[in-house]
């Protein structure tokens, strides 16, 4: 029995997938997920929440019963809410208008105040933009100036990536017995990217091939050219180059490996292929996972038929269940 709910977080199944390699045309086993959608918050970023605020407790930025806060497209809050609950914080995410309604109230439920940013009057309605997240930015940065509280930056604590060089990615080496030789992800805030990809490449001497992902509309990082456009995949895309990513530098300063070292290469995926693949995930493996589950299916699914890997990991982020308001199902 474990003794609370954020000694529930992590630890979670590895899953060869059986039917949709051969519906795909593809090698049995060659595709791999990670159920990050079965934390409990439904998210990879329980495992965020709960190492930034240890972190900031052991060096003590977060001081006993401080008031934390975050700005988020709601699974880094959902985390946040748990862990701060647990540990006797009061939480406080900021979000912009155009994330799911599901991620605010489960946020709300969980004890969270919520402030939620109007969009852009140039962004699509329900597509967060860039901007949008500027916007959300500005207001994060009010309300800790005038509360005094502590921000959890997932785009700039170490926490970000450790969390996943210490767990996710010693997880998925020995859970698959070391037979990865390929890994893809969809880039948010970096931090799962960084710390998978960089405990992968240790433990294989550099075999494993790690890939970017982005969405098709907004290429930020890639160096074939720059696109800043809005699209449906929740949780990252949001026109943040690496500039706006310190969490690599910070890998680069704590374990060596720079993002030149990290990434073999770059993929894009469409709003309509990440649907595509999110629904045969659900429909051939019985695994409901959200819109960043399909992007990085498909992007797996890529790297196999490109013939640069021939077992690829990826991670299913969150749970199907924030997104029953879209019309991903």
């Amino acid at each position: 029995m474990l003794p609370n709910a954020l000694s529930a977080i992590g630890r979670t199944p590895l899953v060869a997938l059986s039917r949709l390699p051969l519906k795909l045309g593809l090698p049995a086993g060659s595709l791999v997920a990670k159920l990050e959608n079965l934390n409990p918050g439904g998210s990879k970023k329980d495992r965020v929440a709960k190492q930034i605020i240890e972190d900031a407790l052991s060096d003590g930025t977060l001081k006993p019963g401080q008031g934390v806060i975050e700005l988020t497209s709601g699974n880094t809050g959902t985390g946040l809410s748990i862990v701060c609950a647990g540990m006797g914080h009061k939480f406080t995410a900021v979000m912009s208008e155009g994330n799911t309604p599901e991620r605010a109230l489960m946020m709300k439920r969980l004890g969270a105040r919520v402030i939620l940013v109007k969009q852009h009057p140039d962004s699509v309605v329900g597509q967060v933009s860039g901007i949008d997240l500027d916007l959300v930015e500005e207001e994060c940065a009010r309300v800790v100036e005038e509360e005094g509280l502590f921000r959890a930056d997932q785009f700039k604590l170490s926490g970000s990536w450790r969390c996943h060089y210490l767990n996710t990615g010693p997880e998925l080496w020995k859970d698959s017995e070391g037979s990865i030789d390929g890994f893809v992800d969809f880039v948010g805030s970096g931090g799962t990217f960084i710390g998978v990809s960089a405990y992968l490449k240790e433990q294989s001497g550099g075999k494993v091939k790690s890939f970017l992902v982005e969405p098709a509309t907004s290429t930020v990082m890639n160096p074939a050219g720059r696109k800043d456009g809005g699209h449906k995949i929740q949780g990252g895309g949001y026109s943040k180059g690496f500039d706006d990513l310190p969490v690599f530098e910070d890998c680069e300063k704590n374990l060596g490996m720079g993002r030149d070292d990290l990434i073999d290469g770059f993929l894009t995926v469409t709003d309509e292929m990440a649907i595509e693949h999110a629904r045969l995930l659900a429909s051939e493996e019985g695994i409901f996972g959200g819109f960043s589950a399909g992007a990085n299916l498909a992007s797996a699914v890529e790297v196999l038929k490109r013939g640069e890997a021939k077992r690829v990991a990826f991670v299913v982020c969150d749970t199907g269940l924030k997104y029953m308001s879209t019309d991903l199902w």
